[in-house]
């Protein structure tokens, strides 16, 4: 079953990847599968993670899915699963590295310091997100990894005592909020490095783009049509509820221009090399 119409070359006569999704006549087939592989439910139950915790290790790229069943589902193989369990303080050591806290009174909480504090550190660069998750009231609550802020204490005490540096409090005068950028920047790393297909890493920069300044970069629309059929899901958690759904949305698009550019001329440079590639080869990245 195709994703999107089979395109073999645009105006110009140029080869573009066919696009294919998993299944009888796409790439991988279901008959070629190991026997031992297993899906993601029974992988978190036999590294007895929750679905949450299973799903982050995964994300961070500790938990590495081999190739997708015949309907597209990622499985995991039991060499993956026997690697996991036989590093050392399995499963608690596990747990601990993919264990997360929400809003800034629970992270606060972790360094020993006020909410308020904490997010002025967020907000200015200094800590990272992991993930997001919107509340009933619309609110992005951004999630962080409790072994990043124990490292975080550990590095930086100073920053948990006294008053702001001078070039955060220019941050925080003119109302910056870093934490977008920097989950956005964790977010594309990850996901690159899933990958070593070329249309793939540039279909997950092209995700990160506003449609507007995505059809300015990619003016052909044969070459649109195959980075949005390749383009990565919307990460865990993401919401349903379509108002919900659209505030996350922001989340999910470069907005500052300098962060724009960066992301338009990385696609530029990542599609100099995927044209050169006529199929998506769907080569998997380190981890």
């Amino acid at each position: 079953m195709e994703v999107a119409t089979q395109v073999l070359s645009d105006v110009r006569g140029q080869a573009l990847p066919v696009v294919r999704a998993a299944g009888p006549s796409g790439v991988v087939r279901a008959d070629l599968l190991p026997d031992a592989a297993v899906g993601g439910a029974r992988a978190a139950e036999e590294l007895r993670l929750t679905r949450t915790e299973f799903a982050r290790a995964v994300q961070l790229g500790i938990v590495r899915a081999g190739p997708p069943a015949s309907g597209g589902a990622a499985r995991y193989t039991r060499a993956e699963l026997e690697r996991i369990r036989s590093a050392e303080g399995f499963p608690d050591a596990l747990r601990e590295r993919v264990e997360t806290l929400a809003g800034a009174e629970a992270a606060g909480a972790v360094l020993g310091i006020s909410p308020g504090r904490f997010t002025r550190l967020a907000r200015c660069g200094h800590i990272t997100p992991v993930a997001y998750r919107i509340n009933r009231y619309r609110v992005v609550v951004w999630l962080y990894l409790a072994a990043e802020l124990r490292e975080f204490a550990d590095r930086e005490p100073g920053m948990l005592r006294g008053s702001a540096p001078p070039t955060d409090r220019e941050l925080l005068a003119a109302k910056a909020d870093l934490r977008p950028r920097k989950w956005r920047g964790r977010h594309v790393g990850l996901l690159l490095r899933r990958t070593a297909d070329p249309w793939e890493r540039a279909a997950v920069l092209a995700s990160i783009l506003p449609p507007e300044e995505l059809r300015e970069a990619v003016p052909d629309p044969a070459e649109r049509i195959v980075l949005a059929a390749l383009a990565p899901p919307p990460p865990y958690g993401h919401p349903q509820i379509p108002a919900a759904a659209a505030v996350a949305l922001r989340l999910l698009r470069a907005e500052p221009p300098d962060e724009v550019h960066w992301y338009r001329t990385s696609l530029d440079f990542a599609l100099t090399g995927a044209r050169g590639q006529p199929k998506s080869t769907g080569e998997r990245g380190p981890t």
